[in-house]
């Protein structure tokens, strides 16, 4: 029997919608933890095929998702093209800057970052031995404009107001360095489906701030070029783009881009999602993720209620976000429950 997640990135209406979890292998399990602690560091875990792949497996061994994520990170393409990355503990990432002509010149090309991903795809050659006959491989990358934001400032901003004043201020070099990051962003997602990725994601977590000229062509147009050409490399790959913060430009943008599915955050009403964005194929989301903090019957009721929105057309149950650290294990139980049992 296919897949149930590939079923319905396949446009296929289930009774019981697939589940799985973005961030699902993360700090809120102890066995997470565990590992984190014996790898060392965030980026030893992301670049040690065996422990990123236990990681991976770990949420699906409690659980029983139907789709694993491969455990790596979005800033790993900046590094494999020549930025310097580390991460501050209690702060999150840093990276060397690209705000003039000299940084962008000392970038590798798109076709030499394989040597830096090579541990990536050998952990997904593992997880693709690993996994349950049941279960969906799913790799991702960040979309160019979020990564972008990202190799600009050196870090994450709330509002990417240097990637905005670099695009404003001197457009050639910014629009260089996203085409840069749009061909690296091929090649990786290209070798991750070689490795035994079966679906792919294109995590663009700050389109939202993009205002809708922008968004046409910095959030809208790398997709479009990436999927291309990755269903022309691999016919028939499901591609699901995620441009989070796009409101109601969520309607619209399969047809624009020709992902297959379109995740959701939680800002958005899924019945309003139901109405203008599953119209056009498959919705992947949105239980706001402080729910797995909260519990309780407002879990429950939520859980359901988004199910029962999206119940008219192909739908791929997920958070709107990723879970947070804080969350309980147990009300993620509670959370598939109430999507299988209800």
């Amino acid at each position: 029997m296919t897949k149930t997640l590939l079923r319905a990135l396949g446009g296929e209406t289930l009774a019981t919608p697939p589940i799985w979890m973005m961030r699902q292998a993360g700090r809120y399990l102890p066995e997470y933890r565990a590992t984190r602690e014996k790898a060392g560091d965030f980026l030893s875990l992301c670049y040690t095929p065996d422990l990123a792949a236990e990681v991976t497996l770990q949420p699906i061994r409690r659980y029983g998702f139907d789709a694993a994520i491969l455990f790596a990170d979005i800033l790993l393409v900046p590094q494999a093209l020549g930025a310097e990355l580390w991460f501050v503990t209690g702060e999150g990432p840093r990276l060397s800057t690209v705000t003039e002509q000299r940084d962008f010149d000392a970038l590798r090309p798109a076709g030499e970052v394989h040597e830096t991903l090579s541990p990536v795809y050998e952990t997904l050659r593992i997880l693709a031995r690993e996994l349950p006959d049941t279960v969906t491989l799913i790799g991702f990358a960040g979309a160019p404009w979020t990564v972008a934001t990202y190799m600009i400032a050196g870090r994450g901003t709330p509002d990417q107001g240097p990637a905005h004043a670099l695009k404003d201020g001197n457009c050639v070099l910014f629009e260089a360095l996203l085409e840069r990051i749009t061909a690296a962003t091929i090649e990786y997602l290209s070798a991750q489906i070689e490795a035994g990725a079966e679906v792919v994601k294109l995590f663009d977590s700050w389109a939202g701030s993009l205002n809708d000229e922008d968004f046409q062509k910095y959030a809208l147009a790398p997709a479009r070029e990436i999927t291309a050409a990755l269903k022309k490399r691999h016919p028939g790959i499901p591609v699901i783009g995620f441009p989070r913060g796009a409101d109601t430009r969520y309607a619209g943008f399969a047809q624009a881009t020709g992902v297959d599915c379109v995740a959701l955050d939680n800002a958005v009403d899924a019945d309003w999602a139901a109405g203008h964005v599953q119209t056009d194929g498959c919705v992947q989301g949105n239980l706001a993720p402080e729910h797995l903090v909260t519990g309780g019957q407002a879990l429950v009721d939520e859980t359901r209620r988004i199910v029962a929105a999206f119940s008219g057309g192909p739908h791929i149950f997920n958070l709107g976000h990723g879970i947070t650290p804080d969350a309980d294990p147990d009300n993620v139980a509670r959370m598939i429950d109430a999507v299988r049992d209800r």
